[in-house]
């Protein structure tokens, strides 16, 4: 997995499709069934850390693009 799209390609696989028209809470949303999946033994703790890692990356890019909008 490289982008978000391939998070959500990934979690398709099990059924989630999150979209809310809220790109940060949609990366939330993500995040907590990537734990819950990775706690139910579902997926491995590669697949989870890279994904996860992916997810809050762009979290975090959208949040400072917010930011410097607001300046």
């Amino acid at each position: 997995m490289e982008t978000v799209y391939d998070v959500m390609q990934f979690l398709k696989r099990f059924g989630t499709f999150i979209y809310t028209k809220n790109r940060v809470g949609d990366l939330q949303l993500m995040e907590i069934d990537l734990m819950e999946l990775y706690k139910g033994g579902l997926i491995e703790a590669r697949e989870f850390q890279s994904a996860r890692h992916i997810l809050r990356t762009e979290e975090i890019r959208l949040e400072n693009e917010i930011a410097k909008k607001d300046q």
